[in-house]
């Protein structure tokens, strides 16, 4: 043993000296090399550690990575658990683990890292592969360069830019993370937070929302060809877009099952016909001003805010709308829903055809100069000093614009002055149905395109003249001062001058010669009997009255208001409606019943027992009741039942106010109160012609299309077939009296009759 060292050592210092002897350039050299390859190699041994200890940005610690939250988007349900929309910064939703397909982990695997189950966060061999494979072969089915599980680091936490050293740092970043993350979750766990946390195409996250967005579908129900489209676009979520570049997401979903089938995850058979198919694209986009009742998903996101700001997560921070993926449960029904904006649509795309002819150009002009001073570019251009003629030479420049149509949003060049002249022609439309029993909003369509016309026309700040809709809360406060229905009023005018100068007129020059019953003057909605009416009930009582009903708004103490002359919002009168149907108690309008975290646990269950308040009498109620059935069933309503030809039990009223400047109808059935409003954004825009403009033409037609759409729904029956409880014997005696009557004297009949002798005379030629 100490010969062989001897040995050794003496053949170091044979090498040491033969080294010695070598010319002086080579032994620096060397010297040199050896040094600069030490300087390199401890420069990157201290890089490494440097980023491992936080110089360029602190790594989360495995503690930090076991807790991991996505901004993940709110989501809003209807009462029957169909997804209205979401609220978010980014468009993601979470799935369990139990939802996550074996064939979707497999073609995500097969196409970004095979050997996901064999390595611990970084796969070198992969990346000398990609090195060969993907650069100097352009083979496209080699895969990335970063596993998965470094991909999910760099989803998690973005790359940051540290000028020429961006691409050392932050990859060496994603191996540390990857390593913790490999050590922190297991192997499966992994492929679930990386699905829920990729980007789709479109600016959607997660694989959720990525499968309701391009297949409508959940991700349980995804086929195998579907799953490969979308692992497919995450080589590039654009160029592989199926909804932008069809041809090239179908040649990419084929590599995806090439790659299955080359790693024996599906058959040569299943391959080759799943590669046939065509991608079967179901594109499906909810978006802020899209989807299921934007306007209503709106009008609730303040009262949604206001719930996060006052409520804590667990961590002691309050919730956030945008990020904390709550569900939220409201009352909307989808298919009244969907129903409700189907029968806008329709009616106002062929309603509008008839306003264009009859719309003032000379008042439309007037209208967009205006709103063309209230632009905010308007007013800085006349601070600037810009005369009136510049400006709106200013404003005529075209540019690429997107306008609405009834086929959907066109860019066109157009500048801003045709913008608004287009915008403004356009008739507005609001519809809310509520159940009166419970007060749930099921129905609300604001306007006619949220994305163009987001003022909401049901909210209560949106108030409009409601016209002859105020006329059964008169009759209402009439009955309950004690007025006998039966009781005959006289329709002749009266003049009104103690606090406006105002005389009354009835639509028809005959109905002023009558005496009317109060059926008979709310069938015939006539104007000078439901001033009459209000006398006898009171000014200040009916006013009273309409309070207890839920009407908030200014009532001015005139007579006026007995025609409608108030400016009142849609939701303050529908669920005053309520109050007819629902035996005389009002019920506040109710839009959320409950609030859960993103792992289904009830944060609030907002849904209680309605309160009712007792705003008339039931016997009131019900005389009311009986009273709108004869509106709908012989009066201005009764186009429900000969045009539309609807059997349901309805009552309602219709209303119209002067100029035409709206139209209203409100229906009630046995369990939906239904309102609708059609109107243009101006008054000044309005119809010339009665026939056209009034309510019952404009706004009734809207609920009577949507009670036709619900009526053929086997699903709605609690709402289409309900009745209403039949009225009383001895309340059916009060109302038992005839509509009308004459209001002459007998001399006065007797001319009568004989001038309408001699007319029929004259006209047979005798």
């Amino acid at each position: 043993m100490k010969e062989l060292f001897n040995i050794v050592i003496a053949k170091l210092k044979s090498n040491v000296r033969d080294f010695n002897n070598k010319p002086g350039i080579f032994r620096r050299i060397v010297w040199y090399f050896g040094l600069l390859s030490l300087c390199i190699f401890s420069s990157v041994v201290a890089f490494i550690l440097m980023i491992w200890m936080g110089v360029f940005g602190e790594i989360p610690s495995k503690k930090e990575l076991s807790s991991i939250n996505h901004q993940v988007a709110t989501e809003i349900f209807s009462a029957d658990s169909v997804l209205l929309g979401r609220y978010y910064w980014q468009e993601r939703s979470t799935v369990p683990a139990n939802e996550i397909t074996t064939e979707l982990k497999n073609a995500l695997v097969a196409t970004e890292d095979v050997r996901f189950y064999n390595h611990h966060g970084i796969d070198t061999r992969s990346m000398f592969r990609v090195l060969i494979k993907s650069i100097l072969l352009q083979n496209e089915s080699a895969g990335g360069g970063s596993t998965i599980t470094q991909q999910l680091a760099k989803n998690l936490f973005p790359r940051q830019s540290f000028a020429v050293l961006s691409l050392p740092i932050n990859k060496i970043k994603e191996m540390i993370i990857a390593r913790r993350l490999e050590n922190t979750y297991t192997k499966d766990e992994i492929l679930v937070l990386y699905l829920n946390t990729v980007p789709f195409g479109d600016n959607v996250y997660g694989v959720k929302t990525a499968a309701d967005r391009f297949f409508s579908s959940s991700v349980k129900n995804l086929t195998v060809d579907q799953a490969a489209v979308l692992i497919g676009m995450l080589k590039a979520t654009h160029a592989y877009n199926p909804r932008v570049y069809p041809d090239r997401a179908k040649q990419r979903r084929n590599v995806v099952l090439a790659q299955m089938h080359k790693y024996d995850f599906i058959s040569s058979d299943e391959k080759n016909t799943l590669q046939k198919k065509p991608l079967g694209l179901r594109y499906n986009k909810i978006t802020h001003n899209s989807g299921l009742a934007p306007y209503f998903r709106e009008y609730i996101k303040k009262d949604l805010e206001a719930w996060c700001a006052s409520h804590e997560r667990p961590d002691g921070k309050p919730y956030n709308l945008y990020t904390d993926g709550l569900k939220v449960y409201t009352t909307i029904d989808s298919r009244l829903q969907r129903y409700s904006e189907v029968a806008m649509q329709s009616h106002m795309k062929e309603l509008q055809k008839k306003f264009i002819k009859q719309m003032s150009k000379k008042t439309l002009d007037e209208v967009v100069n205006g709103h063309l001073k209230k632009l905010t570019q308007y007013k800085a251009w006349k601070e600037q000093g810009l005369s009136e003629k510049e400006i709106l030479a200013e404003m005529k420049k075209p540019a690429f614009r997107k306008i609405f149509t009834w086929e959907g949003g066109k860019e066109l060049e157009i500048s801003v002055y045709d913008s608004l002249l287009h915008h403004l022609q356009f008739l507005q439309a609001g519809l809310l149905a509520i159940e009166p029993q419970t007060g749930h909003v099921k129905a609300w369509v604001g306007g006619i395109d949220h994305e163009f016309f987001q003022y909401d026309h049901i909210r209560e700040s949106t108030k409009r003249q409601i016209g002859s809709t105020f006329k059964p809360i008169v009759y209402a406060a009439a009955l309950e001062r004690g007025v006998d229905p039966c009781e005959y009023v006289s329709a002749r005018q009266t003049s009104y001058s103690n606090m406006e100068d105002w005389t009354p007129q009835n639509s028809s020059n005959d109905s002023y010669d009558k005496k009317y019953s109060m059926e008979g003057g709310l069938a015939g909605s006539v104007n000078t009997v439901s001033v009459k009416m209000l006398e006898k009930a009171g000014i200040g009582q009916t006013i009273a009255m309409a309070n207890k009903m839920g009407i908030k708004s200014d009532l001015p103490n005139v007579p006026s208001i007995a025609l409608g002359s108030p400016s009142i919002s849609m939701i303050e009168m529908v669920s005053a409606y309520g109050v007819f149907a629902n035996k005389g108690n009002y019920v506040k309008p109710v839009t959320i019943t409950s609030i859960l975290d993103g792992k289904g646990n009830v944060l609030e269950e907002i849904e209680v027992a309605p309160k009712r308040e007792r705003a008339l009498s039931e016997a009131t109620a019900d005389m009311m009741i009986h009273m709108l059935k004869r509106v709908v069933n012989e009066g201005t309503g009764s186009s429900l039942r000969g045009r539309y030809g609807l059997t349901n039990d309805i009552a309602g009223k219709t209303g119209t106010t002067q100029s035409n400047a709206d139209g209203w109808f409100i229906g009630i059935t046995p369990h939906l109160v239904i309102g609708a409003w059609v109107g243009a954004d101006d008054p000044r825009m309005h119809f010339r012609s009665t026939s056209q403009g009034q309510g019952s033409a404009t706004a009734l037609p809207i609920v009577a299309k949507l009670l036709q759409h619900a009526n053929k729904d086997q699903n709605l029956k609690y709402f289409t077939r309900a009745r209403f409880s039949p009225i009383a014997p001895e309340l059916l005696e009060r109302l038992s009296c005839d509509l009308e009557r004459s209001d002459k004297n007998f001399f006065q009949r007797l001319f009568n009759i004989k001038r309408k002798v001699k007319e029929r005379k004259f006209k047979s030629g005798n």
